[in-house]
């Protein structure tokens, strides 16, 4: 019998741990994540050596900002390549260079992926729950669920990290006086937040995402349903939607968004399906899904 995933939705699943500001307050940067894979990847303690600036030929704090994002995108382990990062940027892997867009969100998905790295991420994204805010309102909020989980950590720090995800994500109005320090993030071609009306406010985009592939969506259903049970075939769709770390909530997409997606990838992989069970309808697949997610996108990235 097939294994099925039953149980209640989740919107309450807290962590007990945080890490906060490990940045140094420096987004990923363009062309950052493919050279400190490569140098790592011929010297594991390349982060760590006295002349790191020179090989990596960044500032002293940006090497450490380097390093956790290297980590944090789940791309190095120890300072070695993980399977996952050989996957996307070794020589011959997927994108090498973050080329497509669909390449920054599968790394946005893993940056969210337990174990999370980056407390205020997982805070602004699968807790957060208001669509329009300002800097003020997701600061508070953020300290608030600090207070719970880590409260030896300076505010300072969290106001740190609120500044460091809306530089990541928020592309900024052509007009504004900004720096160049806060162009230079791949990130922002995602367009997940965006201001509204003003630089002050600023809102997450729900529903269709023009840049991210229904392959994308359907690699990150069949992971979410993977870290339930490695043998379940089928999970309600309501989970991928509203879950804690669910794809619903980590891309910011609606039910019509999820069931096109996975409609358009079952085209191909005709192991996908959509049964509706009871007047609920459920996401439904045949193979392992975690080999099923890898020849997924290993088909979307050679015919792009």
């Amino acid at each position: 019998m097939v294994e099925s995933i039953t149980q209640d939705v989740d919107t309450n699943n807290t962590p007990t741990g945080g890490i906060f500001a490990r940045h140094e307050t420096f987004h990923p940067r363009f062309g950052w994540l493919k050279k400190g894979f490569d140098r790592a990847s011929s010297d594991r303690e390349v982060f760590l050596r006295d002349d790191a600036t020179v090989r990596l030929g960044i500032g002293k704090n940006m090497v450490r900002s380097l390093r956790y994002w290297e980590s944090a995108f789940k791309l190095l382990k120890n300072d070695q390549p993980t399977d996952f990062g050989k996957q996307v940027l070794s020589n011959n892997g997927w994108d090498s260079y973050l080329e497509d867009p669909a390449s920054l969100w599968l790394l946005h998905w893993k940056l969210l992926e337990p174990p999370c790295l980056a407390t205020a991420w997982d805070f602004t994204f699968n807790y957060f729950r208001p669509v329009e805010f300002t800097f003020e309102e997701l600061f508070y909020q953020l300290c608030d669920y600090r207070d719970r989980v880590v409260p030896r950590i300076a505010d300072s720090s969290v106001k740190k990290d609120v500044s460091c995800i809306l530089r990541m994500y928020v592309e900024q109005p052509s007009k504004s006086s900004i720096s160049e320090e806060s162009l230079d993030c791949p990130f922002t071609q995602l367009g997940l937040i965006h201001t509204a009306g003003d630089t002050r406010h600023y809102l997450f985009r729900m529903g269709y995402k023009p840049t991210l592939p229904a392959e994308v969506i359907v690699y990150a259903c069949l992971h979410h349903t993977y870290r339930f049970s490695s043998t379940a075939r089928r999970i309600p769709l309501a989970k991928l939607l509203y879950d804690t770390g669910s794809p619903g909530l980590v891309f910011r997409l609606t039910e019509s968004v999820i069931c096109e997606a996975i409609e358009r990838v079952a085209r191909t992989f005709k192991q996908l399906s959509i049964p509706d069970a009871a007047g609920k309808l459920e996401f439904s697949f045949e193979d392992q899904p975690l080999e099923l997610a890898e020849a997924i996108l290993n088909k979307y990235y050679q015919t792009v």
